[in-house]
């Protein structure tokens, strides 16, 4: 046993991570139909993995950040302003292909009258109030609230005063750096478990029977997701790079896209992204900032599930469309998307927001959000494997396109 051992997880070391996180949800997906009461029990395990990674991932945001730019050497590129550009453009696009294709394929709803206790913000000067906020927060509070616009306002500030500092704190801090990046690798390697449970208690407890009734606002909402992932994105990155997108869209939505499909959290996946990033040899100044900062702002799926969602409303209450109020809602879309939290059920808090432009209550607009809720097995899923690989593929896309204009 002890010989048979070592050898084991010799083998298991030379499966690579994706193809263990396959096996995992295979696994999931068979407990869950076999012994679903077993499958409930794994729960534990499922949410022990998200929020060791919810943990993590502040600490090495603000540190990794901090370090980038401590040691960031005078005259070397960022290509920070180039993702940024793509962020907006993507966002956009994804917003302007939902008002497309739920005008094409029109959903509607089944509005019930029971009450949801949620909070939403009030408009859209209130979103932006929120992000500036956040900015200015508590370094503390932005920490232990994963708050990662305040994370990224204190460790840039953070990094500009140490790179005056001498060279041993900068060292110190490269090390520390360093440090919290091998701790978010050892709970990576926890993923394919983590995966596991995550399936298994999901569809042993919730399964799809809640989901029957909205298969057509389902198949939309997936359909724009799919769309944006295998069409609108690579053109953009074709329009980059001047070359076949494919196989880096392939590699982000591999190994990027089903963790984060699982967890649910952009802030969560941030751990899985930076260290794609640093497979794909991207520059760590570059990634250690943008891949933080789009599971902020960075949320194509958001934008979508806010525009089929308002318009599946809109639809169901006969309210007339034109396309200047068309193209108003892909703009608002996508500015309620960016002001979006990176955790489970986001967007949808921001659904009422778009509804206003169509006076529709705030009453009728909840009840939206409930729907939103009980089809969020699905969307919210897939909504944050969207937004997740994006910001990967993106940053790739940017530094890489800047490559190719100044070669070494």
């Amino acid at each position: 046993m002890s010989a048979a051992s070592p050898a084991l997880l010799h083998r298991l070391k030379r499966i690579s991570l994706v193809t263990q996180i396959i096996i995992g949800l295979i696994a999931g997906i068979a407990l869950a139909l076999l012994a679903p009461e077993v499958a409930k029990s794994t729960t534990l395990i499922g949410k022990l993995f998200v929020t060791a990674l919810k943990a993590v991932a502040p600490i090495l945001v603000f540190v990794l950040v901090m370090a980038s730019i401590a040691n960031h050497k005078v005259g070397q590129e960022t290509h920070i302003r180039p993702i940024l550009y793509l962020y907006l453009l993507g966002t956009f696009a994804a917003a302007v292909v939902a008002v497309v294709a739920s005008t094409l394929f029109p959903s509607k709803l089944v509005l019930t009258t029971h009450d949801v206790a949620i909070s939403a913000p009030g408009g859209i000067g209130e979103v932006l109030q929120s992000l500036l906020l956040s900015v200015v927060d508590n370094p503390v509070s932005a920490l232990m609230n994963a708050n990662f616009i305040g994370i990224l306002a204190w460790a840039i500030g953070m990094g500009v005063a140490i790179r005056h500092a001498g060279d041993t704190t900068r060292e110190v801090l490269g090390d520390l750096s360093n440090g919290v990046t091998l701790i978010v690798r050892m709970v990576i390697c926890f993923a394919p478990l983590g995966i596991f449970g995550l399936v298994a208690s999901t569809l042993a407890t919730s399964g799809f029977g809640a989901l029957i009734g909205y298969v057509h606002l389902l198949a939309v909402l997936l359909g724009c997701m799919l769309f944006v992932a295998l069409v609108m994105n690579p053109i953009i990155v074709f329009w980059k790079l001047r070359r076949n997108p494919y196989p880096l869209v392939w590699t982000c939505l591999r190994e990027s896209g089903i963790t984060a499909f699982f967890t649910r959290s952009s802030a969560a996946n941030i751990p899985v992204n930076l260290e794609l990033s640093k497979r794909l040899g991207l520059h760590e100044d570059t990634y250690s900032v943008s891949i933080p900062l789009g599971a902020t702002i960075n949320m194509a799926g958001a934008a979508i599930t806010i525009t089929v969602l308002t318009l599946a409303a809109v639809h169901t209450l006969g309210i007339a469309v034109d396309i200047p109020t068309a193209i108003l809602l892909s703009v608002v879309a996508a500015i309620c998307a960016c002001g979006a939290s990176g955790v489970a059920g986001g967007s949808l808090l921001l659904i009422p927001l778009a509804c206003s432009l169509f006076g529709i209550p705030s009453e009728i607009a909840m009840q939206v959000v409930a729907v939103g809720f009980i089809i969020g097995v699905l969307q919210d899923s897939a909504e944050t494997a969207l937004n997740s690989s994006t910001d990967v593929l993106f940053t790739a896309a940017a530094c890489l396109g800047e490559e190719q204009k100044n070669p070494a």
